[in-house]
């Protein structure tokens, strides 16, 4: 995996992200900004098809691979192949992985080591960094 300090594809200054993104968006993405736990509306999105990032389109998870943690926010327990970048997050006083978006470095969430089968990696996602394409729309 990558990690956040190698170049990304996408490479957007401030101005040229908040031209795109929603306030919200920009704070998750850009920022590494946290939703609100529970306020996302993909927490409770369980139909077939893909989650993509929000700020590039860029293919991250599959519903295949989405559960309900109880942790408020969408959850995953495996990325598509290479989708994903990572990097040591130590900005609460403990350390974390957090998650990128390998095409443009957009902030995503967290992955934890308390996820179920057969990974058992717990990908907790902000909803407002992805967005959700049906499996009829692929």
């Amino acid at each position: 995996m990558k990690t956040s300090k190698e170049n990304f594809e996408i490479v957007k200054s401030d101005q040229e992200w908040q031209e795109i993104l929603s306030p919200e968006q920009f704070n998750v993405l850009r920022k590494h900004g946290t939703e609100i736990a529970g306020t996302s509306p993909l927490n409770k999105q369980y139909g077939a098809g893909i989650y993509v990032c929000g700020g590039c389109g860029h293919p991250l998870f599959t519903s295949d691979t989405k559960y309900n943690s109880g942790t408020g926010w969408p959850s995953f327990y495996d990325s598509i192949k290479g989708a994903i970048a990572t990097s040591v997050d130590q900005s609460l006083f403990i350390t974390r992985t957090e998650v990128h978006c390998s095409r443009c470095g957009g902030h995503l969430g967290h992955v934890f080591g308390d996820g179920p089968a057969p990974t058992e990696q717990r990908y907790c996602i902000n909803g407002v960094s992805l967005k959700f394409v049906p499996k009829e729309d692929i």
